[in-house]
């Protein structure tokens, strides 16, 4: 007997419902392809000199050139841990955790640049949360983070400098040191110290921006876990106020972003 088949009727999607479905789909697709867990990069998008564009803003920010030697391990290094201290800290909401946010920021010597001390906790009082406390938390998390950092960057940042002043002196006992050589030796020498000085800037201003929000987060939601955010803040003010390295300014007067 031969085999009976029936067909079965297929209800067909409006052409419009598709298209939107599709266009989402692609968008969450290459949006996985930009940002990884938690908004970090993706390893994929990562590369060895990804920071390398810190030298290049903070020299370009007061007139200066930047080196065109290749960076060292060590100044590989100090560009890389200098990044998320320079970041502007905010809270990350959940469709960042897709699309990630790595951004180039431009350095407190460009006057355009308006620091707002107020920025971090409006966001952070802004965005949805489950409890008041939950916004403690992230306060407490991203302080915690930046003292986690403190050390590391700046064991790194003294060695770095230590090689350069051994390069400062060496400069009059090299052989036919062309004077390219010399410009983007003093250049990255200049770059070094830079972006210390960048990293000591937006400590400051972090700091600022986390009293202004600890403040209004009492005010609108008072906890008890805010004495351990309050006291978090005063030790990274503390760090920031004796930083182990100390570097002159390389154009002008120093900069002071305290709040």
């Amino acid at each position: 007997m031969p085999d009976t088949f029936h067909l079965i009727p297929i209800r067909r999607q409006p052409a419009t419902s598709v298209s939107a479905l599709v266009l989402l789909a692609t968008g969450l697709a290459l949006g996985g392809c930009s940002g990884g867990d938690f908004g970090r990069t993706r390893d994929d998008f990562r590369n060895d000199d990804m920071h390398s564009w810190l030298g290049v803003e903070a020299t370009g920010s007061v007139g200066l050139k930047a080196s065109q030697f290749q960076l060292t391990d060590g100044e590989r290094q100090l560009r890389d841990q200098a990044y998320p201290l320079i970041e502007p800290p905010h809270s990350r909401p959940a469709w960042k955790a897709v699309f990630g946010n790595y951004q180039v920021v431009a350095s407190p010597w460009r006057q355009k640049v308006a620091f707002d001390r107020t920025a971090y906790g409006r966001q952070l009082i802004d965005e949805p949360h489950r409890s008041d406390g939950s916004r403690y938390s992230i306060l407490i998390d991203d302080v915690r983070d930046d003292i986690t950092r403190f050390e590391p960057f700046y064991t790194t940042a003294a060695r770095v400098l230590d090689l350069d002043r051994k390069r400062n002196a060496s400069l009059a006992h090299v052989s036919q040191l062309s004077p390219r050589e010399r410009a983007d030796a003093v250049a990255r020498m200049e770059e070094n110290r830079l972006i210390v000085q960048w990293v000591q800037q937006c400590q400051e201003r972090r700091i600022s921006s986390y009293r202004w929000a600890l403040e209004r987060l009492v005010v609108q939601g008072p906890n008890n876990i805010a004495a351990e955010a309050d006291r978090l803040i005063n030790e990274l003010a503390a760090l920031a106020a004796n930083p182990p390295v100390v570097t002159q300014p390389v154009a002008g007067s120093a900069l002071s972003s305290r709040g």
